[in-house]
């Protein structure tokens, strides 16, 4: 497996950026060729996993959040959306459906989300240093390689 492209992109972790990566990380897949439905996927899985960061490890402060993205020659897609914000203390926990951090309006199904519409989420997390979520998906549209 070959790294074809890649991309790095540093945003504030503030709501309105959650479109913005939305965009961004659909316009560099697009070279696959991807279909709706594929798109749709990994454009649902990164704005999960952009909005975790803001709300959760940030709790709504301002801090960074770093994406960085990957095709290769076999047509995977590779995503890792990190932040330096609160962590997570039990991972496994926080990948159980239904269990959130966050306020009554959280339905606590963002890892869920995320692993429905992936083939592969790993989520790496130190409480006090961050977390990092990193996406995989193969696209099965036609490559332009």
């Amino acid at each position: 497996m070959t790294v074809k492209n890649e991309f790095k992109l540093t945003v504030e972790s503030k709501s309105i950026n959650e479109s913005f990566c939305r965009v961004v990380v659909s316009s560099f897949a697009s070279t696959l060729d991807p279909t709706i439905e594929e798109l749709t996927d990994l454009k649902t899985a990164v704005s999960e996993a952009v909005t975790n960061s803001i709300v959760h490890g940030y709790d709504n402060t301002c801090g960074k959040i770093y994406i960085t993205g990957q095709i290769t020659d076999d047509s995977y897609i590779k995503i890792i959306i990190k932040d330096k914000g609160r962590g997570i203390a039990d991972v496994n926990q926080a990948m159980t459906p239904l269990f959130t951090t966050g306020e009554s309006d959280r339905a606590g199904l963002g890892f869920t989300v995320m692993q429905s519409f992936c083939d592969r989420v790993k989520v790496v997390s130190s409480p006090g240093k961050g977390t990092s979520v990193t996406l995989i998906k193969r696209i099965n549209g036609r490559t332009k390689w």
